[in-house]
């Protein structure tokens, strides 16, 4: 008999109470058939970020290493047998988490959400940043032998065993870029999926663009 699927979506907060509450209610709507838990990993916000969570009876951890240990304690504590991470600030469409879901009941091992696919795009993306996406794809590309288009993005999700052997590390913005390798080291079972990146809705960002691209190239390096 094969087990009803259990989704567990993993969000970093870190000063989201301009997003949360519309962010954690959109979800509920479009998981409304689906058996699942929230998990908010906080990073010691001052704002009313903590007590918007709360009113939605969400799990609550707390970490403030740096995003990539965020989603490490959320993945750890986490029940799900599909995992989903994403961010707080409804950069991530919540209208995009079936088809994430749906990804990994079909055999995949990861999802993985891509801004540079045909139907994919950004709002909020900049020159910089998006040439530095492509330097970044283009070695990863070319010493891991993989067809990644997007390897600095968040939105994805993973199968429970996919998770385990990854064994990831990294505690900031370089976790995405670890995942990507890992996955490949793995040789598991990758699918990337068109997604469209929206302005983040409220507040500013966390992303600094010249020192977080000097850890993804140090997470390329060191993991070859």
């Amino acid at each position: 008999m094969k087990l009803k699927s259990f989704v567990s979506i993993v969000i970093p907060t870190l000063d989201e109470e301009g997003n949360l509450d519309k962010l954690l209610k959109t979800i509920r709507y479009e998981l409304n058939d689906y058996n699942y838990e929230i998990i908010i990993v906080d990073g010691y916000s001052k704002d009313k970020t903590v007590k918007i969570a709360k009113k939605y009876k969400v799990k609550i951890l707390y970490d403030n290493a740096g995003k990539g240990s965020a989603l490490i304690k959320g993945f750890g504590n986490s029940k799900g047998n599909i995992i989903v991470s994403m961010d707080a600030d409804l950069s991530h469409r919540p209208e995009e988490l079936k088809l994430l879901i749906n990804t990994i009941k079909s055999g995949y091992d990861i999802c993985m959400g891509s801004r540079f696919l045909n139907n994919g795009g950004s709002e909020d993306i900049s020159m910089i940043r998006r040439i530095g996406n492509k330097f970044f794809v283009k070695l990863i590309n070319f010493i891991y032998k993989s067809n990644y288009t997007d390897i600095c993005y968040g939105y994805r999700s993973f199968s429970r065993n996919a998770l385990k052997k990854l064994s990831l590390n990294e505690k900031g913005f370089g976790i995405e870029t670890e995942i990507s390798i890992m996955a490949k080291k793995n040789n598991l079972k990758i699918l990337e999926i068109p997604s469209f990146e929206k302005k983040r809705y409220n507040g500013s960002g966390k992303l600094r663009t010249l020192q977080d691209g000097y850890v993804i190239l140090k997470t390329i390096l060191k993991n070859i």
